[in-house]
């Protein structure tokens, strides 16, 4: 059983990535990593968010950004978007990201910050301790 699922929208986020990875190997989180488009991958996407038994997300997107609300919509698991500065200075992905319908909740951080992530998933994982 792990506790966060890491999932990039493209192995060109791994930095990002690696970032969240480090503050949750820190904190003695355990994690998985997936690299799964919203745009590519959907099936495999749909696939994995159903069979994770992780407990919360942490999705690291950028451009249109929509990896994180395809998760959100797909779980009723905590999901955190981290938008990518891939272009407009991560503005676009930001907005995708933080402009989320109702009903379909998405944590936001920072662009890049894939640091802040990890330490908001673990204090969702925190709650009700």
């Amino acid at each position: 059983m792990v506790d966060v699922a890491v999932i990039l929208g493209s192995a060109s986020d791994r930095a990002i990535a690696d970032r969240a990875i480090e503050v949750l190997s820190k904190n003695n989180v355990s994690f998985e990593l997936q690299i799964l488009s919203a745009h590519r991958n959907p099936d495999e996407l749909d696939a994995f968010v159903k069979k994770t038994d992780a407990k919360v997300f942490i999705t690291i997107a950028g451009l249109a950004a929509a990896l994180p609300g395809v998760v959100a919509s797909k779980t009723s698991k905590p999901v955190i978007g981290v938008p990518v500065s891939a272009k407009l200075g991560g503005l676009d992905a930001l907005l995708s990201i933080v402009q989320m319908p109702k009903g379909v909740p998405v944590a936001c951080v920072g662009i890049d910050n894939g640091d802040n992530a990890a330490y908001l998933a673990i204090r969702m994982l925190k709650v009700g301790q």
